[in-house]
């Protein structure tokens, strides 16, 4: 039976967070509280006793050693398997999360009780369709980078309660030692200042964007697609802790769907709004958003945006499509004649922008698991577009780079069952002392080249200028 340790509740979590972070392979799924209200549970956990990492077409299984000390940081991993073979990652991941997955894994109460966490990259698409190899792949962070973590901190925003919940195969010594640490907690430990060193670059020019826009007009006219996401990125080089910059994000961009990632190979920073598919007593949702409209200081121009958005037929058409596509990707693992819309166009507003956001549910199959679910619909296609093969062929034609944690998902699957993933939208990705961000937007037949190029600054500006604010004077 799952162990289960009340805590003092902190609205922010970040003093948590700093605790067990020495430990290793850290994780922070982020409700960002107070900022946002529409969370409710951030989920804290280090220290995992296995992890899936996949990168160039080959997965990697690493396992701690049996008995090491959890108070130390989880760096000493060993290889127990290392599978070089084109065995998709999704199911070498269903078979490593049943492996550690106790028998009598039940917990109605917690959204998470021990399991997998991590991030799925958007070209893990690669292992699921056969896709042209053009962008360039200019990165390194694997395409999937997950641990199966024994114990989580869950914080309840909506009870005002604050838990460690451990998995009774951690011994007596682990139980304390994590008792301990997570009781001590006080001020956050020092961390080095993030500064960027130059402000950010786009991977196009301005006349390359509308060049390309062009030519996603003439595919959508030629009847290859109804619709295709394009993103531009932007990059600088930096120096310090991103832990910092993302303390600094987390205040300019309250998000529901925020994460901090961090590993040996680099630090995953987002800010996403969009929650891409949630699992919960066999029962799915997922809440696509397309319609983005700015906001403004001014309560009246706020408005005007507000009633332009909800009114707009091309926003809502967009809207559609990729709620049509969504509804198709969960029958394939739903019941038959499940699946639902019990929500279109309802508007979300954050604190740079608005959106349209619609819900789509569905019943899970029961001989389907959550994971099985994740990968009929990897990637979400409210950043790919329709029909969802072809859209990403195309960004593979005209993006310059490989998206790599952008467009994928963060997310949980739980040992009881449950899921909830984002997509990763208004992230950011530091490897290598680089920083990358990315945006984008769907194009429909009735776009206009020059709106969906300002729409990428509003969607990412209030990130960018956060941090640009850190140059050297």
């Amino acid at each position: 039976m799952i162990i289960r340790h009340s805590l003092p509740y902190q609205r922010d979590s970040y003093a948590l967070f700093s605790a067990i972070r020495p430990l290793g392979m850290p994780v922070w799924l982020d409700s960002n509280q107070p900022h946002a209200p529409q969370g409710r549970y951030d989920i804290i956990s280090a220290a995992p006793v296995a992890t899936l990492t996949f990168q160039q077409q080959q997965a990697l299984i690493q396992e701690t050693h049996a008995g090491d000390n959890a108070d130390q940081p989880a760096d000493g991993l060993t290889s127990i398997t290392s599978d070089r073979q084109t065995t998709c990652p999704f199911q070498q991941l269903e078979r490593l999360l049943k492996h550690y997955t106790p028998a009598d894994a039940n917990s109605s109460d917690l959204p998470f009780c021990g399991g997998a966490i991590g991030l799925f990259g958007y070209d893990l698409g690669r292992t699921l369709e056969k896709m042209p190899e053009q962008a360039s792949n200019d990165m390194h962070y694997p395409d999937m980078q997950v641990g199966i973590y024994l114990w989580a901190l869950i914080i309840d925003h909506q009870q005002q309660r604050t838990e460690l919940v451990m998995q009774p195969t951690l011994s007596s010594a682990e139980q304390q030692l994590l008792i301990e640490r997570c009781s001590q907690v006080q001020q956050p430990a020092p961390i080095s200042p993030f500064r960027l060193q130059q402000p950010f670059s786009a991977n196009v020019s301005e006349s390359q964007y509308h060049q390309r826009l062009q030519k996603i007009d003439d595919y959508i006219h030629a009847g290859d697609c109804y619709q295709v996401n394009f993103a531009q990125r932007f990059s600088s080089a930096f120096s310090g802790d991103p832990l910092d910059a993302y303390l600094r994000l987390r205040q300019q961009a309250p998000t529901p769907f925020a994460a901090y990632l961090e590993s040996s190979h680099g630090a995953v920073l987002s800010l996403s709004p969009e929650r891409f598919l949630e699992v919960g007593n066999n029962q799915v949702s997922t809440k696509p958003i397309k319609g983005t409209r700015p906001t403004r200081s001014d309560p009246i121009a706020n408005q005007a945006e507000i009633d332009d958005l909800l009114s707009s037929t091309k926003d809502r058409a967009e809207n559609l499509m990729i709620v049509d596509l969504l509804r198709n990707d969960l029958s394939k693992a739903c019941e038959f004649g499940s699946v639902r819309v019990p929500e279109l166009f309802a508007l979300e507003s954050y604190a740079n922008v608005h959106h349209l956001v619609s819900t789509v549910t569905g019943t899970l199959e029961k001989n389907n698991s959550p994971l099985g679910l994740l990968r009929s619909c990897f990637p979400g296609g409210s950043i790919t577009g329709a029909p969802k093969l072809r859209a990403m062929e195309i960004i593979e034609e005209l993006e310059p780079h490989r998206r790599s944690v952008y467009c994928g998902s963060i997310g949980y699957i739980s040992f009881c069952g449950k899921m909830d993933t984002s997509i990763t939208i208004r992230t950011l990705l530091a490897e290598n002392e680089q920083l990358h961000c990315w945006a984008g937007g769907g194009i429909v037949a009735d776009s206009s080249s020059d709106e969906e190029y300002q729409e990428t600054f509003n969607k990412v500006n209030n990130l960018l200028q956060t941090l640009e604010a850190t140059l050297p004077v």
